[in-house]
């Protein structure tokens, strides 16, 4: 057997790859001012042009092409009903491929309240459905305490819709393909009073770094360009996270306090319950 020090093996062995698809160019150039066994000086070869094109198959899409598909879907959706076919089209977002539904609203549409969180879990993914599981329930407990129902007066969304595998954080990536959606459900809705539950859609939707401690309990502004004034917002801690830490409930009724007495403001009209 030839050892690989041998020229001639060696562009046999380069050869070989070649033929099986592998680009060897830069390996080849490398041999090709190496002397031959016979001392023959090795023929002179053409320098590789330090800005050849790269073959189609090697580009890359933008990394904000996702985003810039949404946007456009986004803002050709005239009502929330477009809107929802437009999320429902939408093929930028790797979650759709291993989630089992859409989840996009749920709620009456054009109501005063609109209600964002973050992404859907199990049974939202099984239901297509935000806020249905024991999180959803305890939403519900809570909105109908200051008379407000997703069948009479809100509609209720995320910032994320479909379900991250094993109910992961969305990654950067996700959440800014998904974002330019939520942005104009908002835009297209008008609502009196703008919910935000917990720090993704807090700090997704109002472009803050800040935690919910220091963004609940207090009278906030959404707004975007174009906007001819801010809409009322407010943040509140995430139903999930009181489940997990229920001695926080007492900071939850003080954010649903706030909501009542802004919508009394507003003269939002609510439901009584039993």
């Amino acid at each position: 057997m030839e050892s690989l020090a041998d020229p001639r093996a060696a562009r046999a062995l380069l050869a070989f790859w070649r033929a099986a698809g592998v680009d060897m160019e830069e390996a080849e150039a490398i041999y090709a001012g190496a002397p031959t066994r016979t001392g023959a000086p090795a023929a002179p070869r053409e320098p590789l042009p330090l800005n050849r094109p790269v073959p189609k198959a090697k580009m890359k899409a933008p990394v904000d092409a996702p985003v810039e598909s949404a946007r456009a879907l986004a803002s050709a959706a005239k009502t929330v009903s477009e809107l929802r076919a437009a999320v429902e089209s939408f093929t930028g977002c790797a979650l759709k491929a291993t989630a089992r539904n859409t989840v996009f609203a749920d709620g009456v549409e054009g109501a005063p309240v609109l209600i964002i969180g973050e992404a859907p879990g199990k049974e939202e993914d099984e239901q297509g459905k935000p806020f249905v599981g024991r999180s959803g329930q305890l939403l519900d407990r809570m909105l109908a305490a200051i008379g407000l129902d997703r069948k009479y007066n809100v509609l209720i969304s995320n910032t994320i819709y479909w379900r991250p595998p094993g109910n992961r954080d969305p990654t950067l990536g996700e959440s800014l393909a998904c974002l330019p959606f939520a942005e104009r459900l908002v835009e297209l809705s008008q609502p009196k009073l703008l919910i935000l539950t917990g720090k993704a859609a807090s700090q997704a939707m109002l472009k803050r770094e800040d935690g919910v401690t220091r963004l609940r309990g207090r009278k906030l502004g959404y707004t975007r360009e174009g906007f001819q004034a801010p809409i009322n917002a407010m943040v509140m801690l995430h139903p999930a996270y009181l489940l997990r830490r229920p001695n926080e409930k007492r900071l939850a009724w003080g954010d649903l306090l706030l909501a009542q007495a802004w919508l009394d403001e507003l003269g939002v009209a609510r439901v009584s319950h039993p």
